[in-house]
């Protein structure tokens, strides 16, 4: 199972993440704002309050959403553009 360490979410709805393997960029999630669950985070402020739940190593935001980390970790290697962050200072950039 792989593990975040780190996160960071940006107003254009990407989430910066960091894995314990040294694994780390970002992943696009607006995607999922049609989709009832994910209602909220049409909310950008709602969005960026994630926060990294460290016993179960993943991802999580108020009202119960949290996302798997291997899909996640998955998403990261299959996109590589997670290289892109726009929120400068929020997270280092991957080279």
């Amino acid at each position: 199972m792989h593990r975040v360490t780190e996160c960071k979410a940006s107003p254009d709805y990407k989430l910066w993440l960091k894995f314990e393997d040294g694994l780390e960029g970002s992943v696009y999630l607006g995607d999922l704002l049609e989709l009832v669950a994910f209602r909220d985070w049409r909310d950008v402020n709602r969005f960026c309050l994630v926060a990294v739940d460290r016993k179960a190593a993943t991802v999580v935001w108020d009202g119960g959403i949290q996302f798997d980390p291997d899909i996640l970790y998955q998403d990261l290697l299959s996109s590589r553009t997670g290289k892109e962050f726009s929120s400068p200072g929020l997270a280092p950039e991957v080279e």
